[in-house]
């Protein structure tokens, strides 16, 4: 056999080797990795939650294919990628009402809109067909606030003289009220309103709750020196009629402790907060309190936060919802959906004069409380959002502008 033959069949001989050393390693390692698991339809993991842990921060449970328990911590707020060219939902903005409005609000029970025209003096309603039509032919000069009722057709309303009035526009009866009486909040039924009485004397100023004709006052807290501090605002589940800035506990400057108070001298939970500034509205079922506070930290600059507020669980699963505007600006379609306006830009110190965004444009946005994510809507124009509703019966936002007359509509 010659040299170079030998050569070859050596050569050959490695490479056999080689192939052969190979797939033995691949067999070996292959055998002892586990196969993974590929759920069929059938096996489909199942999710329960979110929930809340203390710190607010929101864990999702999973249940595997093989009974093993996932968790999975979901951001706490962000926005959707613009990767794609359809990051902003589509809206379509309409025009409601035409002419002025003043003191605009839908009723909770059919998502009807109500509102004042300053120059007729009369109050109109646009029923879920777009129809418009007065809610009486009484006239009223002059009014310079309203608040209506939750689900009837109630308002106080209030005139430069001080003189304020209890009308029922469905029985049009009128019941005069004390003029020392103010800040207004209707119960969730509407048959009692809650009140501060502000007498001349610091002993003589209490929170009160009357029936809606003015009639069966009580007398729920003094307020004192405090008044100031309190601000009234009857919650959806009746517990809650007013929140006082009047905690004991030494928090520092810009961390202060909310009051809750009942209408039989309960001791609810507190709240705190991160900041000054408190204002605030009610879920629909008013589980949960959407604030506004401001500090340092967001150069005091309105910063937007929920919590718990219901029974043992006030002041739990507190979160901040990483945007600058206030409470007012935003409407709840449903316990988990919720609705901004968020100004394009605010000075530093907004917080402190809320008025110096007036006729800031805006940007709508739809936040899921669940996922904490938020989809900017465009709106196709420029609008400065002045007062937000949300009618549940067409599933559409309403708002007013500061720059427009009328009111416009976004339809979800």
């Amino acid at each position: 056999m010659s040299e170079t033959t030998k050569k070859i069949l050596m050569a050959v001989g490695l490479i056999l080797i080689a192939a052969l050393l190979g797939f033995g390693l691949y067999y070996m390692f292959s055998k002892t990795l586990p196969k993974p698991i590929i759920p069929s339809p059938e096996e489909a993991p199942t999710t329960t939650g979110p929930g809340f842990t203390p710190s607010g921060v929101r864990i999702v449970t999973t249940t595997g294919p093989g009974g093993q328990i996932i968790t999975t911590t979901l951001p706490v707020a962000g926005v959707i990628p613009t990767s794609e060219p359809g990051y902003y939902q589509a809206a379509a903005v309409t025009k409601v009402v035409e002419q002025a409005v003043a003191f605009p609000s839908v009723k909770n029970t059919n998502g009807e809109l109500r509102f004042y025209n300053e120059n007729d003096g009369k109050f109109y309603q646009v029923k879920s067909d777009g129809t418009m039509s007065p809610l009486s032919e009484k006239v009223f000069y002059n009014v310079s606030e309203t608040t209506w009722a939750n689900n009837t057709d109630k308002a106080i309303l209030e005139f430069p003289d001080q003189s304020k009035i209890i009308y029922n526009f469905e029985k049009d009866k009128q019941y005069t009220i004390p003029s020392h009486w103010e800040e207004f909040s209707f119960s969730p039924e509407d048959d009692r309103i809650a009140a501060k009485s502000i007498g001349y004397s610091p002993d003589n100023r209490w929170l009160i709750t009357t029936g809606d004709d003015g009639t069966g006052t009580t007398l729920i807290e003094p307020m004192g020196e405090n008044a100031d501090k309190v601000t009234v605002s009857w919650s959806p589940n009746r517990q809650i009629v007013a929140f006082s800035k009047t905690g004991a506990n030494d928090l520092g400057a810009y961390r202060k402790e909310i009051l809750l108070v009942g209408q039989n001298q309960e001791n609810f939970k507190s709240i705190t907060v991160e900041g000054l500034g408190f204002d605030s509205q009610w879920s629909p079922n008013g589980n949960k309190l959407l604030y506004n506070v401001y500090s340092p930290n967001s150069d005091f600059k309105p910063e937007l936060w929920i919590v718990n507020s219901s029974g043992d669980y006030i002041g739990s699963g507190r979160e901040f919802l990483k945007i600058n505007t206030w409470a007012e600006k935003c409407t709840f379609a449903n316990e988990t959906i919720l609705y901004c306006a968020v100004p394009q830009s605010l000075p530093q110190g907004a917080g402190i004069s809320p008025s110096i965004a007036n006729g800031t444009p805006d940007e709508l946005y739809k936040i899921d409380l669940t996922t904490g994510f938020k989809t900017p809507i465009n709106l196709g124009g420029s609008y400065s959002i002045k007062n937000i509703y949300y009618d549940t019966t067409n599933n559409k936002v309403l708002f007013s502008d500061y720059n427009q007359s009328g009111v416009f509509g976004v339809n979800q």
